[in-house]
């Protein structure tokens, strides 16, 4: 879906002279979208985070540790091309109320608009942003939650600019299996580490200093 927007934004954006699209409009769109992300991942993150500081109980932290690892492979499964994903329908239910917003920032003929339009498209369903919502906000903090929805953000920024510009070679390579493949391996990767953490923590103390672990370890 994202990609099929960024296209459509690409034409529709104003031009240059010479009839090309105008890259620092596209870069806006891309700073918006990225903003949105943080934010969303500020307000999730710092939310939860409290709610758990508060009740801190152990157990509390353990089940959100569980879902964290699910969420990370439910991410594997939608790189590998396995699922759908799972978060999108909270996007649907927020999209309609967010979308006439947008429409204020047309025609994009500005930074300051095209940022502006950005930050609502952040909102969008597209790809799997509303479940690394829910990875990002399982960290229980304001900050790391911002920050890996920014990263997120940057990683994605490039096949979107590629997009927008026309260049489907780029894209080519960025969509084929085999990156799919190595996406979805990294993050069943970090839900065994996230699931496992407490034990091996447990077993190898020095790790703690690598992954930070909420969880007491096991001990043995």
């Amino acid at each position: 879906m994202c990609g099929g927007i960024t296209a459509a934004l690409g034409i529709a954006t104003a031009k240059r002279a010479d009839g090309g699209p105008q890259p620092l409009l596209l870069a806006g769109y891309q700073a918006g979208r990225i903003a949105s992300y943080a934010i969303a991942g500020l307000l999730f993150g710092g939310t939860l985070g409290a709610v758990v500081d508060w009740l801190d109980i152990e157990a509390v932290r353990r089940a959100l540790r569980v879902l964290a690892a699910l969420a990370l492979a439910i991410g594997a499964l939608v790189a590998f091309g396995s699922l759908r994903d799972p978060g999108s329908g909270i996007g649907k239910r927020l999209w309609p109320k967010l979308a006439p917003l947008g429409r204020r920032f047309l025609p994009v003929t500005s930074l300051p608009r095209a940022f502006g339009f950005g930050m609502i498209w952040g909102w969008m369903p597209c790809g799997i942003v509303y479940t690394m919502l829910m990875i990002a906000g399982l960290q229980l903090d304001a900050a790391e939650s911002a920050a890996t929805m920014a990263t997120f953000g940057l990683g994605t920024a490039p096949a979107m600019l590629a997009t927008a510009l026309g260049a489907q070679r780029f894209l080519g390579y960025a969509a084929r299996p085999a990156a799919r493949r190595a996406a979805g391996a990294a993050l069943l990767a970090a839900a065994a580490l996230t699931l496992a953490g407490p034990w091996l923590a447990g077993y190898a103390p020095a790790m703690a200093h690598w992954l930070p672990f909420d969880c007491a370890p096991t001990a043995h």
